[in-house]
């Protein structure tokens, strides 16, 4: 049970400004603060690249969107900002959670939340708020450990009082974005899904690698692969497939939930260490991740797994673009490495207890 303060919080805002796998990650730790209160109403303040999966987040009943000037590519807008203090302001919320990673100031969106009069407010933090928040827990990352995202933010709501008795990610899909993926299973093969893309080029996996994966799932195990990504990426997808020479189904632009239902048809998922990794977890499909050793904190959470990277020397960066300029955690992985991994999640009961269920 939660503390007394927090306890009597019935209208709560949790704050995650970041992309869908942030969200996805920080599912868990939304559904022990749900559950911690009876009657709890929670409300996701989130950035529009999460807003789609924060929407089926278990224990999220409600989304506010915000474009908040200090995350990235964001152009400042005091209207906006003066807009969202209104609107929180209006909702009357009795506590405010703030989740970030380690290298993200809580402050901005704790004085956003304090500007909107939320009581009590709580954060992960390095410097001293004072009166910003009121829960302040210090922050001891990187310098003490590194935690998994998932776990981070678990271990903020724990300060709380509040856990979770399933700590896996998780969403709540549409039975028809189940069915729309359900036409892309083939029958007595086994299907595939990849993902090329993502929005960092230092955690993509080279296209002709990915050509070669894809030839060799076809031809070895005579799979049945689908190549998924976004309208940006369709492109790359058809270059990934005319080099292997594939007949391989396209899927670009679909919704959020039409992807995850794509990928629960699936009995494996192949991609780079991405929002669709993760998206992949918490449909409970095997994943095989091209992990590139930017960041620590985001690999597979609790999920039938295999992940391949080559050590590095600069491994733990954190950077968007590979700044040696080699891209070695990722081109030293071989594609025999990558069907390795597919096939052993194939034989080894992951994937074809899920079509047996299916």
């Amino acid at each position: 049970m939660m503390g007394h303060d927090w306890q009597a919080a019935r209208r709560l805002l949790v704050v995650r400004l970041g992309g869908m796998g942030d969200l996805l990650m920080t599912g868990p730790a939304i559904r022990a603060l749900k559950a911690a209160a009876v009657g709890r109403n929670v409300t996701a303040l989130v950035s529009p690249p999460g807003a789609a999966v924060a929407r089926l987040l278990p224990g999220v009943d409600d989304v506010i969107v915000y474009r908040a000037p200090w995350m990235r590519g964001v152009d400042a807008d005091a209207a906006m900002d003066h807009a969202v203090i209104e609107q929180l302001r209006t909702r009357r919320f009795d506590a405010a959670v703030i989740f970030t990673v380690f290298g993200q100031s809580p402050l901005p969106a704790a004085l956003l939340c304090h500007l909107a009069q939320i009581p009590r407010r709580a954060a992960h933090c390095r410097e001293n708020p004072y009166a910003l928040l009121t829960t302040w827990v210090i922050e001891k990352e990187p310098e003490d450990e590194i935690r998994h995202d998932a776990e981070r933010q678990l271990g903020l709501v724990a300060e709380l009082g509040a856990s979770a008795g399933d700590d896996k990610l998780a969403i709540s899909l549409p039975e028809s974005a189940r069915a729309w993926g359900a036409r892309h299973r083939a029958e007595g093969r086994p299907t595939i899904v990849l993902h090329p893309g993502a929005s960092a080029s230092s955690r993509r996996y080279p296209e002709e690698s990915y050509a070669t994966v894809l030839r060799l799932l076809e031809h070895e195990l005579d799979a049945a692969c689908v190549l998924a990504g976004t309208d940006d990426e369709r492109e790359l997808l058809l270059r990934i497939r005319q080099t292997a020479r594939s007949d391989a189904t396209v899927v670009c632009g679909t919704s959020l939930a039409e992807l995850a239902g794509l990928q629960m048809s699936a009995d494996v998922v192949v991609t780079n260490n991405t929002g669709p990794a993760h998206l992949a977890t918490a449909v409970g499909t095997p994943v095989v991740v091209l992990y590139a050793l930017t960041n620590p904190q985001q690999a597979p959470w609790m999920a039938a797994s295999r992940v391949l990277s080559a050590d590095v020397p600069c491994r733990n960066c954190f950077k968007s673009v590979c700044a040696s300029g080699h891209h070695r955690c990722l081109r030293d992985v071989s594609p025999r490495q990558v069907v390795d991994a597919a096939t052993e999640l194939l034989l080894d009961g992951s994937g074809l207890a899920r079509r047996a269920l299916c």
